[in-house]
């Protein structure tokens, strides 16, 4: 009989995946186990918290084997330790825990607290997105792409009392479905064409050979674009995005516009640059196409739209269009200013709807039209509220700016002209909507027209010291990268010369 030989097991490249799916089973178990009557959500709280700052210590012992021995793989080469991957895997587990931090006042609010299973999925996702970050195969890229979306499902209706929740979950499976059945069908077609879903293998591949019928190949990556447009809410698969957004509860919100947006591009990146290299001047017309559309898509979809939380969803796809100018410039600067973009506008988008939670709100509905002389009647509320849009206007010195100017100089540097223009115009459009609301917040208001929940509301708004601490972190954060920018770019640089 052959002997079986199983793969070796390098548990330092799959540690902090490993403490996030065990602190999700205790958590089970926990449930489990306890009486009715006690309550277990404050302990999953606590239980989640820890496992995240474990697995996020294990990141730095996986930085400083990479920095020390270079990349590695692991699992049969099935996925990659290098410094792409643990770039990723830290905007996830920082993700990770401020939206844990949101969620433990926003699901008290609400009184949906009891039930501890609420960790155990953001806990779930996380695991699948650092999986994906460090993906070398496209099944498990595939299998990544499924535990990290089949929690989130449950979690964006997870407010059973509101009809908006339940049609969010509705609506994010069923075209989530779809997306992965396209993405999986695209995984075939490059199967059939190389023979291997090793990214590794393909490459190899691909530089080893000349294809005499491309069709299979093309096609294949074609569809594996659309799979992971979705992902990362590009136009024109973005259809879900308002709705999702606007009905999920709003700190699912958050860690689906950060964390899941950077998993998704970690997979784009890692199968762009690696697996199709020898394809970039094919994929880079893809990606200039997806990109202008995205751009102005989310731009003047935002222009139109009266819900805070509608207005933040068509931003960021939007902020999608800025990114895929990184990545279409094919470049290690286009890459290296993808992740400056995806790390800062993960602190920006969490800080805004840290806001939304803050905001409160019926029926977590948020009008525009509410806030006006909020800047009056609250102004920490309103001040910081205009802070995070001002810096997702990119406007200096915060971190937004940065971000915009590090993709804009990838794509100069790769003379992708049009698509700088289109990006510059877009900004400045986008400023538009950001201003309106920042006016709205402001304008001057006779004391009959102000809302009757505004005549009795105090100065000081009643913040707990969960979000408050977000909001911190999030405002020095933002800050931090625009004034002192060199860590975070070098981090990034380090990141994608060691990939």
């Amino acid at each position: 009989m052959i002997a079986i030989v199983a793969p070796r097991v390098d548990w330092t490249s799959i540690a902090p995946v490993v403490v996030l799916v065990a602190a999700a089973l205790l958590i089970v178990l926990f449930k489990a186990i306890s009486r009715d009557r006690v309550r277990t959500y404050e302990p999953a709280l606590l239980i989640g918290v820890l496992g995240l700052a474990l697995s996020a210590f294990y990141l730095t012992k996986q930085w400083s084997v990479v920095v020390d021995g270079g990349p590695s793989d692991a699992l049969a080469h099935m996925t990659a330790l290098d410094g792409f991957s643990v770039f990723i895997s830290v905007i996830v587990i920082i993700s990770a825990i401020l939206m844990l931090l949101l969620s433990s006042e926003y699901l008290v609010a609400r009184g949906i607290e009891s039930r501890p299973e609420y960790v155990a999925l953001v806990l779930m996702s996380a695991a699948g997105m650092l999986v994906m970050a460090g993906a070398n195969d496209l099944i498990v890229v595939f299998v990544a792409l499924e535990v990290l979306s089949i929690p989130l499902y449950v979690l964006a209706a997870y407010d059973r009392t509101r009809a908006r929740s339940l049609e969010a979950g509705i609506k994010y499976f069923v075209l989530g479905a779809f997306s992965s059945a396209i993405f999986l069908y695209g995984v075939a077609l490059v199967y059939g064409a190389t023979g291997t879903t090793s990214l590794e293998g393909i490459q190899t591949f691909l530089a080893t050979r000349v294809l005499v019928n491309e069709g299979s190949l093309i096609a294949g990556m074609v569809l594996l674009l659309v799979g992971l447009a979705f992902k990362v809410a590009a136009v024109p698969f973005h259809m879900w995005t308002p709705d999702v957004y606007e009905g999920s509860p709003s700190p699912v919100t958050a860690f689906m516009a950060s964390a899941t947006k950077a998993a998704g591009f970690a997979a784009l990146l890692r199968i762009l640059y690696t697996a199709l290299a020898q394809y970039s001047s094919d994929w880079r017309q893809l990606i200039f196409a997806l990109a202008l559309v995205t751009l102005l898509g989310g731009t003047f979809g935002a222009l139109w739209q009266t819900d805070l939380k509608r207005l933040l969803a068509y931003s960021s796809i939007a902020h999608a269009g800025y990114i895929l100018i990184g990545v279409q410039a094919g470049t290690a600067k286009g890459l290296q200013s993808s992740l400056v973009y995806l790390f800062v506008y993960a602190f920006m988008t969490i800080g805004a709807f840290a806001i939304v939670v803050a905001l409160g709100g019926t029926d977590d509905l948020h009008a525009i039209s509410d806030l006006r002389a909020y800047g009056r009647r609250r102004p920490v509320i309103a001040a910081l509220l205009a802070f995070f849009l001002l810096a997702q206007a990119g406007i200096p010195p915060t971190a937004g700016f940065i971000a915009k100017l590090g993709v804009f100089a990838a794509a100069a540097g790769a003379h992708s002209y049009a698509l700088l223009i289109a990006g510059v115009v877009t900004s400045v459009i986008a400023a538009f909507f950001y201003l309106r609301v920042i006016l709205t917040m402001y304008a001057a208001a006779d004391e009959q027209e102000l809302p009757d929940e505004l005549e009795t509301a105090p100065t000081w708004p009643a913040i707990g010291v969960p979000v408050a601490a977000v909001l911190a972190i999030c405002v020095v954060m933002t800050v931090w990268v625009g004034v002192l920018p060199t860590i975070i770019i070098d981090f990034a640089r380090d990141a994608s010369l060691i990939f």
